[in-house]
């Protein structure tokens, strides 16, 4: 344990009663994030659009995201995480509020847009707890245990919108959105109370100084393994929400109806809870790199099987997507978090550097696959050219696995 840790721990309740209250942050962010995927279709009907602008409308949040990022990485960790959490909350909720009364596509995606700034303060700042509160061990246990939050959160969004909330409101999706809406809002008053006592660690934080955090952030990309994972970053989010945000209608496609397509849609979600838990907990240094190969490899495989609509393989895919899309970015955060010369001080920093690179995957994703939808009028190539995507990551695994090579034997000699 370095002095750095043993000074950020706090008592064991207090930490866990933080990490709760980013539970509670980021399955909203998971329910607002994903509350249009099981009504895309009714939406494109509503607002008289095309799938390529609704892929568009949702790659809109993470284009705002890529310009967020870094200003949000920088306020979370001179702000501290109790203002910034909950300033992520009413974003989101306003967000949520926006939707609801969108009324054409400039409007909606004017509304999904405002997410981008609620959403890097939540995925930057909970990283930055973990690397404040916890070390060791418990470090992939907590990470495990917050990355389920947008699981459980889009789980919800999937399996009850169209099943109880689109009947109980008589199929109006604006009334469904202004409820989810309510929920993220409720959850920023719970945050509060859960985080009222964190504190500014260092009092010299709230002194922002943009030429010091120009600084960090420079030395921070001159590190390769860095780059690396920037790059990586890019093709993981470009995975996760481009066949997230579209695969209801890819199922539909399947004959499905709306109500199965959305249950099939929570597998990968319920699957990759359980990936959540159990992966980070056991991804050790010593055996993290191989687990994320594994991870990569389920991935490219994961997309070659949701082109077949037998059954089996269907479902297989969709478990295999969801173990990877769940723990992908966590294994890379923590390979982020661990790497030589990124600070616990400097994750804020770190995750929004991340996270920039990452929604530019974030945007493509969806954009992709709707524009090629619109031209072939099916996901067949959309999803083989998601699988060329993964195999990109397969090819920067293994320039990262032997930088790392090349780090150690540097070391020792």
């Amino acid at each position: 344990m370095t002095n750095v840790d043993s000074i950020k721990i706090i008592p064991d309740k207090s930490r866990w009663l933080y990490l709760s209250g980013v539970w509670l942050i980021y399955f909203v962010f998971g329910l607002m994030m994903f509350s249009l995927a099981p009504i895309v279709s009714i939406i494109i009907d509503d607002l008289s659009i095309t799938s390529t602008q609704m892929g568009s409308i949702l790659g809109a949040w993470p284009l705002i995201y890529i310009i967020m990022a870094i200003p949000c990485g920088a306020f979370v960790d001179r702000a501290g995480l109790k203002l910034a959490l909950f300033l992520a909350a009413l974003i989101m909720a306003l967000s949520g509020l926006l939707r609801a009364i969108s009324f054409d596509y400039l409007t909606m995606f004017f509304s999904v847009s405002l997410f981008g700034i609620g959403g890097p303060l939540i995925s930057i700042g909970a990283p930055k707890l973990i690397a404040d509160y916890f070390i060791g061990k418990e470090r992939g246990l907590a990470m495990g245990i917050y990355i389920t939050g947008p699981a459980f959160g889009s789980i919800f969004a999937l399996s009850t919108t169209n099943s109880i909330f689109m009947p109980i409101f008589e199929n109006n999706w604006r009334e469904v959105i202004l409820v989810f809406s309510f929920f993220v809002f409720l959850s920023s008053g719970i945050w509060l109370y859960l985080s009222r006592g964190i504190q500014i660690k260092n009092s010299e934080q709230i002194n922002f100084n943009i030429f010091k955090q120009l600084t960090i952030y420079l030395n921070l990309i001159k590190l390769k393994n860095v780059q690396i994972l920037l790059l990586m970053s890019v093709c993981i989010f470009f995975y996760s929400h481009g066949l997230f945000n579209w695969l209801p209608e890819i199922l539909r496609m399947k004959n499905m109806t709306l109500s199965q397509a959305g249950y099939w849609a929570s597998l990968p979600t319920l699957a990759g809870i359980i990936g959540s838990l159990l992966i980070p907990r056991i991804a050790t240094r010593d055996r993290r790199m191989f687990i994320f190969f594994i991870l990569i490899l389920s991935a490219i495989v994961s997309t070659l099987l949701l082109l077949f609509d037998w059954l089996p393989l269907l479902s297989t895919g969709l478990i295999l997507q969801g173990i990877s899309r769940a723990t992908l970015m966590t294994i890379a955060i923590l390979i982020l978090m661990e790497s030589p010369g990124v600070k616990s001080d400097h994750m804020g920093a770190a995750g929004g550097l991340f996270f920039t690179f990452a929604e530019i995957g974030g945007v493509l994703g969806p954009l992709s696959m709707g524009k090629i939808f619109d031209i072939t009028g099916n996901f067949d190539l959309s999803l083989i050219f998601m699988t060329l995507v993964t195999v990109l990551l397969i090819l920067f695994f293994f320039y990262l696995n032997y930088n790392n090579k090349k780090i150690i034997y540097k070391n020792k000699s």
